[in-house]
């Protein structure tokens, strides 16, 4: 449940009520000194690596994912002895482990006092493993289960509604989260921020201009299908939800108001729902803007123009938005560009 009110608080002052918690719990005993110390430092270690004037709310997990490898990548130099040479050596696996709780621990201390909508622990997807430290699990959706979400949205664009008010019709809506998610891969912030007048024409194709992290802004094309949606939406879907509340806001809540960053993952599960079992695996907005990067990649999509749409400040960032696909490896390779198109015939 997300809190009615919403402390716009910074990084910094976020972590400095946290820590002054902390410290008072060892005043009561509830808090040995030593564990409030690694809490404290852990945590003013999340705040320089996030960015201490970021607004809290407004770090999702992707952001905690970045923050969370960066400190795997943090030379630790009480550990230089440990390297030949003398080095800096990097976090130890059980450092980086305990890291993470500790990150944990502080946003479930936001989420209750409502210093953020939701917590983006739910969405992060670097996890702990026994060797090697932190490592990001597999988030990308394969060929036939996005092929599937794709397809169950896009009829639902075209259903008919069915009983309910018809003034709190979502279908529309709803089909046009999926849509864009999978397709073009935005932030979830970026999302549900976007206004209806960001989107234009240009030369017969709609783009999205999206003003994404650090004041960037950039102009990316919708699919033909997806456009489609969204003119449709606009027409039809968002005229139903609009109570005049919110007269720029793009997505509508059946009461009018913009919809928030964590009512996108409801709407995707609702989406998930008509597709058939065995195409159907559970996958956050996150995960989404993995499977658009992952699939455009592997499709041979020219690396700086998946970069621009993603809406990264270098390539080497992509990195990390690339999961393996089952057999993608034997398609490129039948597909070599020197070679020519290769359909071999099947071994004995």
């Amino acid at each position: 449940m997300r809190p009615a009110d919403v402390q716009r608080l910074t990084v910094a002052e976020a972590v400095d009520r946290y820590v002054e918690m902390v410290r008072a719990k060892t005043a009561t005993g509830a808090l040995a000194p030593g564990s409030a110390e690694v809490y404290a430092r852990d945590v003013h270690t999340f705040a320089g690596l996030a960015g201490l004037e970021r607004v809290l709310d407004d770090l999702d997990g992707a952001d905690v994912d970045e923050v969370l490898l960066r400190f795997a990548r943090k030379p630790d130099g009480r550990r230089a002895a440990e390297r030949p040479g003398g080095g800096a050596a990097l976090q130890s696996a059980a450092s980086q482990a305990r890291f993470r709780r500790s990150v944990s621990a502080f946003f479930q201390h936001a989420a209750i006092s409502g210093w953020v909508q939701l917590n983006p622990m739910l969405t992060v997807t670097v996890r702990s493993k026994q060797r090697g430290g932190l490592r990001a699990e597999r988030r990308a959706l394969t060929t036939e289960q996005a092929a599937g979400l794709v397809g169950a949205a896009r009829e639902l664009s075209t259903d008919r509604p069915r009983g309910g008010r018809s003034d709190q019709r979502t279908e529309l809506r709803d089909a046009l989260i999926v849509l864009v998610l999978a397709a073009v891969g935005p932030r979830v912030s970026e999302l549900t921020g976007a206004n209806s007048e960001d989107f234009f024409v240009n030369a017969g194709t709609r783009y999205w201009r999206i003003f994404g992290k650090g004041g960037r802004t950039r102009d990316v094309p919708l699919p033909r299908p997806v456009a489609q949606v969204l003119d449709a939406y606009l027409a039809e879907g968002r005229p139903l939800l609009d109570r005049g509340v919110e007269p720029k806001a793009l997505l509508l809540s059946w009461r009018g108001r913009r919809l928030a960053r964590g009512d996108v993952q409801a709407v995707i599960d609702r989406v998930l729902a008509r597709v058939e079992p065995g195409r159907r695996r559970s996958v956050t907005p996150h995960g989404l803007r993995h499977t658009t990067a992952t699939h455009l990649l592997a499709a041979a999509t020219d690396m700086d123009a998946v970069r621009r749409v993603l809406g990264h400040a270098d390539l080497s960032t992509l990195g990390r938005y690339r999961d393996e696909l089952p057999g993608e490896l034997e398609a490129a390779m039948r597909v070599h560009p020197l070679l020519g198109r290769d359909d071999p015939e099947p071994i004995p």
